[in-house]
């Protein structure tokens, strides 16, 4: 075994607290690669500068992941598993409304507490690098692996959780083209922030999104839906009444 290979073991095992600083090292690594392939895109991102920021030598990426491809989809593992974590509560209150036929503004506040969570993973360090990774998946700039996991485990799922609460604040029905329509416009007011990587801030004259400025963009983007909710809940009960 060689030296440098040894090394890259002893990242693991070199203090009292054994596979834990295994796992922190694992960890730091994934964190590291997913904000370089973020910026970068999975053909420019290089081992040598991912282990570099990740403060380890270059053969620990392969002791852990063994080659660029089984970092990659480490990385794309991560980001569903930390997304699926952070939606958690957002959707049990979104499939508890809907289960006890809540009111109006119930389902409303259910479908923004949906939509801020996807603010946050577009707006807020470190998510903001998740989202860039997987917006090069959907532009063709990096293999379709975290987009394909998260459009399975994420996607498919929270779609027809958000479609139902569509369809019972408008009167309408979840396969209804109008509701999906109304899905996608609503959509659209995130996706303005979200790819490709920093494409909102010449508009906005910004240099960066920090927190006040994050939160300025999401009681904005929230208002607007709440707006258009209200509006085409409205419409359709003047629908069902005529």
């Amino acid at each position: 075994m060689t030296q440098a290979m040894t090394q890259a073991k002893r990242l693991r095992r070199s203090t009292a607290s054994g596979y834990a600083r295994g796992d922190e090292t694992r960890q730091r690594i994934i964190d590291a690669a997913i904000q370089l392939f973020g910026e970068h895109g999975f053909k420019d991102a290089s081992t040598r500068d991912i282990a570099a920021a990740a403060g380890v030598n270059a053969p620990a990426l392969q002791y852990y992941f063994e080659n660029k491809e089984g970092l990659y989809k480490a990385c794309a593992e991560y980001i569903t598993e930390d997304l699926q974590a952070r939606y958690a509560p957002s959707v049990k209150h979104a499939r508890d409304a809907l289960k006890n036929n809540a009111d109006v503004e119930t389902l409303v506040e259910a479908y923004l507490r949906m939509q801020v969570t996807t603010l946050d993973s577009v707006l807020v360090q470190p998510h903001l690098f998740k989202g860039r990774l997987v917006g090069r998946e959907l532009a063709g700039e990096s293999p379709q692996i975290a987009s394909e996991m998260l459009r399975k485990k994420m996607k498919e799922p929270i779609n027809k959780l958000l479609l139902s609460l569509l369809a019972r604040i408008m009167h309408t029905r979840p396969n209804d083209a109008i509701t999906r329509i109304r899905m996608l416009t609503l959509k659209g007011l995130v996706l303005a922030f979200y790819y490709p990587p920093g494409a909102c801030l010449e508009l906005l004259e910004w240099k960066e999104i920090d927190a006040d400025k994050s939160a300025m963009i999401k009681a904005a983007v929230q208002e607007q839906t709440r707006t258009l909710l209200m509006s085409w809940h409205e419409a359709g009960m003047r629908k069902d009444a005529a």
